[in-house]
C-alpha cells in the first residue's frame, strides 16, 4: 500500500493544481456553470459525487430492510433461498452488471422507451444492485452478532418487535452497519466497468440532469492512462486518482465521525435508561 501511494504521489503530485480541476477557466465560473470545463477534472468531480449519492439513495433502503428482514423477520427456509440469491448477486462481476444495463438499454429501446439512452439514472441503479449484498450481508451481520440480552430486554420492557429493533437494536448494530454503507459507497465510487456500459463520456460536462450521459472520476483515470497524448496528460491522470483516493479518505474520516457520535450516543442511552425506569417506578 505505501508502495503504491508512493508512486501516485511521485508521479501525480506536480500536476495537483486548479489547472487539473478547472484548465483554464476561472474557479467561480466553472463551480456556477457559467463556463463549461472541457479539460479539468471539476465535471467529473461533480458527476462522480452524483453518482454516488443517486446510487446510495436506491440502494439503501432494500439492502438495510432486507438485512434487517433476514436477520430478525425471516423464516429458516426463505433465509436460506434469499442468502443464496444474495450470494449469487454478490459473485456477479462488475463487467457483467455493465452489460445487463447495457442489455436492458436496448430492451427498453426496443419496447417501452425508444429514445432511452445511456444516462446517470441506469449507471446509478446498475451500481445500487452491484452495492446491494455487501449492505445486505453487513447488516444482517451486524444484527445477528448482538446479544441475545438485548432482544430479552426490548420484550421485557413490553415492547413489540418493531419498536424493539427500532429503539434497541438498530442504534446497537449502527457502527456495523455504516461499516457496510462505507464499503459500499467505496465500491459505488470507484467502479469503472459498469458506468463506462451504462453512460460516462470523456468529455460530457456537469451533469444536465437524470436521463444524461456523464463523467466520473475512474472513467477519466482509465481515459487519460490508455489515451494520454503527452506526459502531461499522463500525469494528470496520476494526480486524478490522488484526487479520488482522497475523495475516498473523505468518506472514511465522516464515517468514523459519525460511528463515534453513534457510540456516544448508544453508551449516554445505556447509561440514562436505569435511571430513568428507577425515576418513573419512584
Amino acid at each position: 500500500m505505501l508502495a503504491l501511494v508512493g508512486v501516485l504521489l511521485r508521479n501525480g503530485t506536480g500536476a495537483l493544481g486548479q489547472a487539473l480541476f478547472f484548465d483554464s477557466v476561472p474557479p467561480l465560473a466553472a463551480i456556477t456553470g457559467q463556463v463549461p470545463v472541457w479539460d479539468g477534472i471539476w465535471p467529473a468531480c461533480v458527476g462522480t459525487l452524483s453518482l454516488l449519492a443517486l446510487t446510495m439513495l436506491l440502494a439503501l433502503g432494500p439492502g438495510i430492510g432486507c438485512g434487517i428482514y433476514l436477520a430478525s423477520y425471516a423464516s429458516p427456509r426463505i433465509k436460506a433461498l434469499l442468502g443464496f440469491a444474495i450470494d449469487l448477486l454478490a459473485g456477479v462481476p462488475s463487467i457483467v452488471m455493465g452489460l445487463f444495463g447495457f442489455t436492458l438499454l436496448l430492451t427498453l429501446r426496443h419496447s417501452a422507451a425508444p429514445n432511452a439512452g445511456p444516462c446517470l439514472l441506469l449507471a446509478s441503479c446498475c451500481l445500487a444492485l452491484l452495492v446491494l449484498p455487501v449492505l445486505v450481508s453487513t447488516t444482517r451481520g451486524a444484527l445477528e452478532a448482538l446479544p441475545r440480552q438485548l432482544h430479552l430486554s426490548g420484550a421485557a420492557l413490553g415492547l413489540c418487535r418493531w419498536k424493539t429493533m427500532r429503539h434497541i437494536l438498530l442504534p446497537a448494530a449502527a457502527r456495523g452497519i455504516l461499516s457496510g454503507v462505507l464499503l459500499a459507497a467505496g465500491r459505488a465510487a470507484e467502479d469503472t466497468a459498469v458506468i463506462m456500459l451504462t453512460g460516462a463520456v470523456a468529455n460530457a460536462g456537469l451533469p444536465a440532469g437524470l436521463t444524461a450521459r456523464f463523467e466520473a472520476l475512474p472513467f477519466t483515470i482509465f481515459y487519460r492512462s490508455s489515451q494520454y497524448r503527452d506526459a502531461l496528460d499522463l500525469q494528470q491522470g496520476f494526480a486524478t486518482t490522488l484526487v479520488l483516493l482522497a475523495l475516498s479518505l473523505a468518506l472514511l474520516a465522516a464515517a468514523t465521525r459519525l460511528q463515534r457520535a453513534l457510540d456516544q450516543r448508544w453508551q449516554g442511552i445505556r447509561t440514562n435508561r436505569p435511571t430513568q425506569h428507577a425515576d418513573r417506578h419512584a
